[in-house]
């Protein structure tokens, strides 16, 4: 069971001599990058994960596998791809590489496409009911699959004794090996983003639900 850093005891290296343990870190994807006090907050949280990532290492006894959704590579062609797709993680695992960390590869390359593919599908306006609800039966499976294998791939890369540290999304779906110490890196301003990331969706769903509703206002003032 995953547990809060924030709640934990102090742990000593001996109390997890022997055991195989993942720090799991939320990613967290922002607003665009014009919305300026969203971005402060993200930086703070990426301040906040590296802080409780080294309180964390000291504890456990260091770090040996670093593991990232969406990378099907690993080592130096990893981080290549990483860069491209996620620059506020980019930093901190080319880090913890240059620190004897190893990046894994942690998608299968084929289930991940197909899960993005299928997401595609789903944005698009289809008429058919069948068809929506063909494609989500295909998601919900897809997704399941592309899970089950970053599991198998935690599984069978990290050795006795040994930590890893895992960036993925928030509603992820994996289920860890029963003998994994899953520890939840939670610092504070992950509640903040959450926050002001809902409070940001209100306030776009306001001003685009008023500028839809601006065109018939201004047409009803029109004289005859």
């Amino acid at each position: 069971m995953a547990q809060e850093l924030s709640r934990m005891e102090r742990p000593s290296a001996e109390q997890y001599q022997g055991k195989r343990k993942l720090m799991l870190v939320p990613l967290l994807y922002g607003p665009p990058t014009d919305a300026e006090d969203g971005v402060a907050i993200l930086t703070r949280y990426w301040d906040q994960v590296q802080s409780q990532i080294l309180s964390l290492e000291s504890k456990l006894g260091g770090l040996q596998h670093v593991y990232h959704e969406s990378l099907t590579e690993g080592g130096a062609q990893g981080l290549s791809q990483l860069q491209s797709v996620d620059q506020r993680s980019h930093g901190l695992v080319e880090s913890k590489c240059q620190s004897g960390a190893t990046l894994e590869a942690t998608e299968d390359a084929e289930t991940l496409l197909e899960t993005l593919d299928l997401q595609r599908c789903l944005m698009m306006p289809l008429g058919s009911e069948k068809v929506v609800r063909t494609l989500q039966e295909w998601m919900t499976e897809s997704n399941r699959t592309r899970y089950q294998k970053i599991g198998e791939q935690i599984d069978a890369t990290l050795g006795e004794g040994q930590v890893g540290l895992l960036f993925i999304s928030e509603r992820h779906q994996v289920q860890f090996a029963q003998d994994i110490e899953v520890f939840y890196v939670a610092p504070p301003a992950l509640a903040d983003f959450q926050s002001w990331l809902q409070d940001w969706r209100v306030r776009q769903q306001k001003a685009a639900a008023q500028a839809a509703d601006s065109p018939e206002e201004a047409s009803s003032e029109e004289p005859n």
